[in-house]
């Protein structure tokens, strides 16, 4: 079993900068793809980003390529999201979210992924 928390969110001026951290413990990191979700109040789940077990080959919706940057340190057990340029519809809450599968490439649908952080709140406004 594996547990993720978020942390890092705030309130952030347009064009701000923040960073997530999603901090994994209970199971062997490493094995995990890792996304980041977010939701807005009345929408659905977006994926935002993931990275593959190893780091490599992430993806990113249209929405954040070229602001958004995920990483990820297996030796610290943490997948990041650096988020810059931001905007007010990057307002949400965000998730991190783990997929035990063995795959070449990670998804960014909601449903391949098994656990399931509990959130960090995301809000820009002036």
């Amino acid at each position: 079993q594996l547990q993720l928390v978020e942390s890092g969110g705030g309130l952030v001026q347009p064009g701000g900068s923040l960073r997530l951290s999603c901090a994994a413990s209970g199971s062997t990191f490493n094995t995990y793809i890792i996304a980041w979700f977010r939701q807005a109040p009345g929408k659905e789940r977006e994926g935002v980003s993931c990275i593959s077990r190893g780091g490599g080959a992430p993806k990113y919706a249209d929405s954040v390529k070229g602001r958004f940057t995920i990483s990820r340190d297996n030796a610290k057990n943490t997948v990041y999201l650096q988020m810059n340029s931001l905007k007010p519809e990057d307002t949400a809450a965000y998730f991190c979210a783990a997929d035990p599968k063995v795959k070449l490439v990670c998804s960014r649908s909601p449903s391949d992924y098994n656990f399931w952080g509990q959130g960090t709140q995301v809000t820009v406004s002036s």
